[in-house]
């Protein structure tokens, strides 16, 4: 195969480090949910989330529209957003995203819904080939992380401003 090695995947990889970072330059903040310290109650639910240090990565957000709900209770505002990540990125600092993550932008806390991992560099995916070369071509190219606005007070994370 004369394209999609791993040293095309690398400068794939660097130039779109570069254009996250450098170009568009959005950064946020993801907590990391951890299972192991959060305590459960009878029925297996955690009322007080444990999160490990948040680390910060760039990406490239979409954001949805906001919709305001009025309920007995007062309104409430709700938006759904997808966060994409290089996967390289994501791996150097050992981040694996799953539900219940929390993803803070603009002093907002978006609770992650769904991830999806499709987009493969030239559609080959290299830990899943049929050829001699499967692992010397094609990679994940990012992680994708739908997520919806969820309230400070719910997660329970607090930042003090110094």
């Amino acid at each position: 195969m004369i394209f999609g090695s791993q040293r095309d995947f690398s400068l794939f990889v660097g130039i779109n480090r570069e254009l996250l970072s450098d170009v568009i330059e959005q950064e946020i903040l993801y907590y990391k949910f951890s299972l192991e310290q959060t305590q459960a109650n009878i029925y297996g639910e955690g009322m007080d989330k444990i999160f490990w240090e948040p680390v910060k990565l760039n990406c490239l957000i979409t954001r949805g529209d906001q919709v305001s709900n009025v309920d007995d209770f007062g309104p409430d505002l709700t938006r759904e957003s997808s966060f994409a990540f290089l996967r390289e990125d994501l791996a150097l600092v050992n981040v694996v995203p799953e539900v219940g993550d929390i993803i803070l932008w603009h002093e907002n806390y978006y609770e992650v819904d769904n991830t999806t991992e499709n987009q493969l560099f030239l559609g080959k995916d290299n830990a899943y080939s049929f050829t001699d070369q499967g692992p010397n071509f094609g990679a994940s190219v990012s992680i994708i992380c739908q997520t919806h606005l969820t309230r400070s007070d719910k997660v329970g994370i607090t930042r003090v401003r110094i």
